[in-house]
C-alpha cells in the first residue's frame, strides 16, 4: 500500500460539479432546498442555548465566581475564529459534510476519515449528553406536578453505580444518609431500590430514551418540520431567558460579585470543557450546506449571528445568577430554577423548568440532524456503506442514516454517565475545529482552489503571533510565576477533603477519624468529611493537618508520574505551540484561522488526560474501519484503478 494514497484528496471542483448532478436528480440523492439565513441563525441558537445555559454555567460559575464571564467571552472568541474558518469552507464547497468535507480537500482521505470519525462521536455524545439532561428537567417537572417516578428509571447505570459507592464510603466515614448531597441521595436510592438480575441492576435513564425517539422521529419526517418547530423551540426559548433577565435584574445583590474571581485564573479555567459544551453546535449548521437556498452567503451569516447572539446572552446570565446568590450555591444541575426557589419565586422556577425542558428538545433537533448528513458525505464517497447515503423520495433525508443515529444515541443514552460524555463531546469537537483551521491555513496560498463569496480577512501572523507568544511567556514567568514553575518542576500536589476521604478502607477511615476528633474543637460530629473540611479555610494549616494523617502520603497527595500524567495534554499543546510559531514565521499564516487553532488546542489540554486516552480508542477504533473497509471502498480508490487500467 502507498503511503501516498492515504492523503489521496478530493477535488473541489469535482465536489461542485456532483453537487449540480445531485439537484439535478430529484428522485435520488438531492435534499430539500429550504433554509435562509434567518433559519440557519435560528438552528444556531438552538443548538448552542440550551444543556450549556440550563445546566453547566451552573458548575462553571461554582469553579470560576463572577469571572466565569471571561471564560464565555473566551469561549466566544476561539469559536468565532473557528466560524470564521467553518464559514470560507461552507462558502467553498457548500456541501453536507461539513469538517469532514472540508478535511478531504484540504488534508486528504485519511485525515477525513479521522475528522468523520470524531465528527459522529461529536453529534452521538452531545445528543446523549443533552438527552440526560433533558431527562434531568422533565422528571423534576413531573415531580413538582406531582408525579414521581422511580429512581432508576430516571438515571443512567454509571452515575447510579458510581454516586452508590461514593455515598457508602462517605457514610462509612461518619456522614448520615441525610447530609449527603441530593445528588448522592438519588444515585444512592436508585442503585438499593432498582431491580435486580442476579447482581446486575436494571438502572436505565428511560425519560431520555422518549426524547430521542421522538426527535429521531421528527428529524426522518423533513427538514421543512424540523426548521418550523426549532424556530418555534427559539422564540420560547429567548422569551423565558429574556424573562428571567427581567426579574432576576431586579434581585442582584452587588455584594455577591466580591470577590469576582475568588479562585483565580485557574477557577475560571476548571470550567472550560462545561463552558465550551454550551457552545458547541454552531458549526452543526454547516452539515445543512445542501438543504440552503443560498450557502455561500447564508451560511457565515448564520454561525456568526448565533455566536454572537449567544454570548451576548451567556454574560448576561452568568453575572445575574452569580449577583443574585452566592457562586458557590451554584454548583447544582440546575441554576435557574434552583436560584428562583431559593428566592421563593416557584413560578418562576415553573416557567424556567417547561422552557428548559424545550430549549434542550432543540439542541437534540439540531445535533440529531447534523449527524446523519456526516454520514450521508461519507458513505456517497465510498467510505461508509452505500445505505448510508439513501434519500428518502417523500421526505429528501438521509433516511436510513437518520434511524441509525436514532439507535447509536438511544442505547448509550440509557447507562453512560453525565461528565464523562461532556468531556468526550468537547474533545471531539475541538478537534475538529483545529483541523477546520488548520485546513484554512493549509490552503490560504493554493491558487487552483476556487473561492466561494466568503473569505476570512487576512491578517499577516508573521510577527504578531511570535510577539503574542513573548507575552504571554512573560506573562506566566512573571504574574504567575509560581503557578508556572510548580507546573514544570511537577510540584506535588495536596488532595481535597473529599478525595482522601472516599479512598480510605475502614481500618484507615477509623484512625483518622480518631486522629482528627482530637485536633476538632467539634467533639461530636461523626462525619469525616466535615471534619478535615474544617481546617481547609487556611491553607497552610489544612496542609499541617494533613502531613500529619496517620495514612501514607500516596493518599494526602497527588505527585510524580500519577500527577504528571494530567499535564501531558499541556506540554503536548506547547510543544506544537513552538512549531506553530515557526510554521507561522515561515508561510506568513493569516491570524484569525491560527488563533482560532491555537484556543481550540489550548481548550482541548484543559481537559483531563483521561479524555485524551478515550478519544484516542475511539480513533484507533475507527483507523481499523477504515483500513478493514473505507480504504479499499473510497470512490478515489476505484478511480485510481480505473485510471490505472486505462494507462
Amino acid at each position: 500500500m502507498s503511503f501516498s494514497k492515504l492523503f489521496r484528496k478530493k477535488n473541489v471542483q469535482d465536489i461542485l460539479d456532483q453537487v449540480k448532478r445531485n439537484n439535478a436528480d430529484d428522485s435520488h440523492h438531492s435534499l430539500g432546498k429550504h433554509l435562509t439565513a434567518r433559519d440557519l441563525t435560528a438552528f444556531g441558537i438552538a443548538a448552542i442555548i440550551g444543556a450549556g445555559i440550563f445546566s453547566t454555567i451552573g458548575k462553571a460559575s461554582a469553579d470560576g465566581g463572577p469571572a466565569v464571564i471571561f471564560l464565555f467571552l473566551f469561549t466566544a472568541l476561539a469559536c468565532s475564529f473557528a466560524a470564521f474558518a467553518y464559514a470560507e469552507f461552507a462558502s467553498m464547497v457548500p456541501v453536507s459534510g461539513s469538517a469532514y468535507t472540508y478535511s478531504y480537500v484540504a488534508f486528504g482521505e485519511i485525515i477525513a476519515w479521522i475528522i468523520g470519525w470524531a465528527l459522529i462521536m461529536e453529534y452521538a455524545i452531545g445528543n446523549i449528553t443533552v438527552a440526560i439532561s433533558w431527562s434531568d428537567y422533565f422528571t423534576g417537572l413531573l415531580q413538582s406536578g406531582g408525579i414521581h417516578l422511580p429512581q432508576w428509571v430516571q438515571m443512567d447505570y454509571l452515575t447510579a453505580s458510581k454516586g452508590f459507592n461514593e455515598a457508602t464510603a462517605l457514610m462509612r466515614g461518619g456522614k448520615t444518609f441525610e447530609n449527603l448531597d441530593a445528588a448522592l441521595q438519588s444515585a444512592y436510592t436508585a442503585w438499593t431500590t432498582s431491580p435486580t438480575i442476579g447482581s446486575l441492576h436494571l438502572v436505565a435513564d428511560l425519560p431520555a430514551l422518549l426524547i430521542i425517539v421522538i426527535i429521531t422521529a421528527l428529524v426522518y419526517r423533513g427538514m421543512k418540520e424540523s426548521r418550523n418547530a426549532s424556530n418555534l423551540m427559539v422564540v420560547i426559548k429567548l422569551c423565558i431567558i429574556l424573562l428571567v433577565i427581567a426579574v432576576g435584574i431586579f434581585y442582584v445583590d452587588t455584594a455577591n460579585w466580591d470577590p469576582f474571581a475568588p479562585n483565580g485564573v485557574g477557577g475560571i479555567l476548571k470550567g472550560v470543557s462545561a463552558v465550551f459544551f454550551a457552545y458547541i453546535g454552531f458549526d452543526a449548521i454547516s452539515t445543512t450546506a445542501e438543504e440552503c437556498k443560498d450557502p455561500q452567503r447564508d451560511l457565515p451569516k448564520g454561525m456568526m449571528w448565533a455566536i454572537i447572539i449567544c454570548t451576548i446572552l451567556y454574560v448576561i446570565i452568568a453575572l445575574v445568577l452569580t449577583g443574585m446568590v452566592h457562586y458557590s450555591d451554584l454548583n447544582v444541575g440546575d441554576p435557574l430554577a434552583f436560584v428562583f426557589e431559593k428566592l421563593d419565586l416557584k413560578w418562576m422556577s415553573g416557567i424556567i423548568a417547561v422552557s428548559a425542558v424545550v430549549a434542550m428538545a432543540s439542541v437534540l433537533l439540531v445535533f440529531q440532524m447534523g449527524q446523519p448528513r456526516i454520514w450521508m458525505s461519507m458513505s456517497r464517497d465510498g467510505l461508509l456503506p452505500k445505505r448510508f447515503s439513501k434519500v428518502h423520495p417523500k421526505y429528501k433525508t438521509p433516511s436510513y442514516a437518520t434511524i441509525v443515529t436514532g439507535f447509536v444515541v438511544a442505547i448509550p443514552a440509557l447507562f453512560l454517565n453525565l461528565t464523562m460524555v461532556t468531556d468526550l463531546c468537547s474533545i471531539g469537537t475541538l478537534f475538529a475545529f483545529v483541523l477546520v483551521c488548520a485546513g484554512v491555513l493549509v490552503l490560504q496560498n493554493k491558487p487552483d482552489i476556487p473561492r466561494g463569496k466568503f473569505k476570512t480577512p487576512y491578517v499577516n501572523s508573521k510577527y504578531i503571533f511570535p510577539l503574542l507568544l513573548i507575552v504571554g511567556a512573560t506573562i506566566a514567568f512573571t504574574v504567575n510565576k509560581e503557578a508556572t514553575m510548580g507546573f514544570i518542576n511537577n510540584e506535588k500536589q495536596i488532595n481535597d477533603p473529599a478525595a482522601i476521604v472516599t479512598s480510605l478502607n475502614e481500618n484507615q477511615t477509623k484512625e483518622v477519624y480518631t486522629f482528627l476528633i482530637e485536633k476538632s474543637e467539634n467533639k461530636e460530629t461523626t462525619d469525616l468529611e466535615h471534619l478535615l473540611s474544617q481546617f481547609q479555610e487556611d491553607e497552610a494549616q489544612y496542609k499541617t493537618i494533613v502531613d500529619s494523617l496517620p495514612i501514607d502520603n500516596s493518599l494526602k497527595y497527588e505527585s510524580g508520574f500519577g500527577l504528571f500524567k494530567h499535564k501531558i495534554p499541556m506540554w503536548i499543546f506547547l510543544i506544537t505551540l513552538l512549531g506553530l510559531t515557526v510554521w507561522s514565521f515561515r508561510k506568513n499564516l493569516s491570524l484569525i484561522p491560527l488563533l482560532g487553532l491555537v484556543c481550540c488546542l489550548y481548550m482541548m489540554a484543559e481537559l483531563s488526560v483521561w479524555n485524551w486516552i478515550y478519544f484516542t480508542i475511539w480513533l484507533l477504533i475507527g483507523l481499523s474501519i477504515y483500513f478493514g473497509f473505507s480504504r479499499k471502498n473510497s470512490n478515489l480508490n476505484f478511480t485510481e484503478l480505473k485510471n490505472t487500467i486505462e494507462d
